[in-house]
């Protein structure tokens, strides 16, 4: 289906003039003809996307959608729907009146040091907030970052960089990796497991670029942009403005640094740097789309803008007594019945209440229990709530092993999701740690059911994390050996060879 003004996109977004396009889609401005308002309206094209079935992206691409919608920051932008019409997945979302930070650079140019700092840290604000989820943004860059007229600034994309992204070096029929290389981290462009120090580096990237006009690392192809990425310093920022303070310069440096170890551990620990930066509490210029003034004259209304509307109150949730047995069965087939929707946040939320009141009635380690503990932590773990998913995947785990011994194919199965949850929540040497743990008992065929794949995608797991962790040559190893066992056992044609040998090719070429 193509698109065009005046389309009408699910029954209800018109669609009005062009924002921007590229190679997987279009932006939209559009009204919501059903409450009368202007929106963003993001038409993607799966087939676009080398490599990657369609069906499984739609998937993944409303998964993530609403992960993403489990974030309320101020400084993301609010997506109202999502989903699919014909060949197109579409996203619909805020309308943002202002520009985009690419823009915003080029007219201020040279930018104010002040303003880099102020936007640096409302995008430590964003990426605190999206990290405790956990998302990972994977592709921060000036293009996917808005500046509103008040000067507050909101970050696009949130989710579908995840998406299109899911593989890196799967690259596109023009021969280019999926995403930004000027903005890419060096364990995202080798391929390895990426998490929010993924995010650190790619701000480090926009700050340098604020600072001194320019991208650290630019060249004529993408591999190339790569190939510095990973093995050139950057350039200190006030040997191109001396003006720059030496504290600002330190934390850019520390951002770009290659190994995600030697980064700040957190965008809090970054605002808390950039926080001494800021400047104090004054009159703004009045000017708009100035980035320092949320900080000068914080939530102070906008001169000549319209005052907006107290919210109205949300409804107090009635408080119910403990359910009884009748109630706890009659919750488990809403669970199901809204699984079965693809409602996974509220079947969460359903599981998590009744958990206590047939702990209580049939005992904590019931087979009742236990199976709603299992059905909990799966649930929790297919809606990308990794934090909350975590320690219940260990006790179960625990628990199971105390049990039938540490072999057991159930224990290890809980483990293996635990270990996901690490490498989701950027715990990389833990997630390593423990994949590395399991995988004995995998390749000694212990476990009788899966045990040859689920052996091979704990080696491809810990082959990503070797990368992400800086050690290529390890990761080389690993995954050549694996695609050694990989076509000996399933032939040349498997699809899981094809990627390892596409990873191993890409390595070879960013590494050479």
């Amino acid at each position: 289906m193509t698109a065009a003004a005046g389309r009408v996109v699910a029954g209800r977004y018109e669609l009005s003039t062009v924002l921007g396009q590229g190679g997987m889609g279009q932006v939209w401005t559009a009204y919501d003809q059903r409450l009368d308002r202007r929106v963003a309206v993001k038409l993607l094209r799966p087939d676009k996307v080398a490599g990657q079935d369609a069906e499984e992206l739609r998937r993944r691409f409303v998964r993530e959608c609403r992960v993403t919608a489990q974030v309320d920051h101020p400084g993301l932008v609010t997506v109202h729907d999502a989903g699919s019409e014909g060949e197109e997945l579409f996203l619909v979302m805020q309308y943002i009146d202002g520009a985009d930070l690419a823009g915003h650079l080029a007219e201020h140019e040279p930018y104010p040091w002040q303003w880099a700092v102020a936007v640096a840290a409302q995008l430590c604000a964003v990426l605190s907030a999206v990290h405790a989820v956990p998302i990972v943004h994977r592709d921060l860059k000036p293009r996917n970052v808005m500046v509103k007229q008040d000067g507050t600034v909101t970050v696009l994309d949130l989710g579908v960089a995840s998406v299109m992204d899911a593989d890196t070096t799967r690259l596109t029929h023009t021969g280019t990796p999926i995403g930004s290389p000027a903005y890419m981290a060096p364990e995202q462009a080798m391929g390895g497991a990426v998490g929010p120090y993924t995010d650190l580096y790619a701000l480090g990237v926009v700050l340098h670029e604020l600072l001194s006009g320019d991208v650290p690392f630019s060249g004529s192809t993408a591999l190339g942009v790569l190939h510095r990425h990973l093995y050139e310093p950057p350039v200190p920022v006030r040997r191109l403005r001396p003006e720059v303070p030496e504290a600002l310069e330190a934390l850019v440096l520390r951002l770009l640094a290659k190994d995600p170890q030697h980064r700040p551990a957190s965008a809090q620990e970054v605002y808390e740097h950039l926080e001494l930066l800021l400047p104090a509490r004054g009159t703004p210029t009045g000017a708009a789309l100035d980035p320092t003034r949320p900080f000068l004259r914080p939530h102070a209304p906008w001169p000549d803008r319209a005052r907006t509307p107290a919210p109205q109150p949300t409804p107090a949730t009635p408080v119910t007594g403990t359910p009884g047995q009748t109630d706890i069965a009659r919750a488990v087939d809403e669970v199901k019945r809204l699984l079965g929707e693809g409602r996974v946040t509220q079947a969460v939320d359903i599981l998590g209440a009744i958990l206590p009141a047939a702990a209580e009635q049939h005992g904590a380690h019931s087979p009742v229990v236990r199976t709603l503990r299992k059905q909990y932590a799966a649930t929790l773990l297919d809606d990308g709530q990794y934090r909350r998913a975590l320690p219940e995947l260990r006790r179960l785990a625990d628990e199971r092993a105390a049990e039938a011994g540490q072999a057991d194919p159930q224990a290890l199965r809980h483990r293996y999701e635990a270990a996901q949850c690490l490498e989701q929540l950027g715990e990389p040497a833990a997630a390593l740690a423990e994949y590395r743990a399991v995988l004995p008992y995998y390749e000694n065929q212990y476990v009788a059911a899966g045990g040859p794949e689920l052996a091979h995608d704990v080696r491809r797991r810990i082959g990503h994390l070797l990368l992400a962790l800086g050690d290529r040559g390890a990761a080389h190893d690993t995954l050549a050996r694996l695609l050694h066992d990989v076509e000996r056992t399933h032939g040349h044609g498997h699809p899981l060879g094809a990627e390892i040998r596409r990873t191993l090719q890409w390595l070879g070429q960013v590494r050479g």
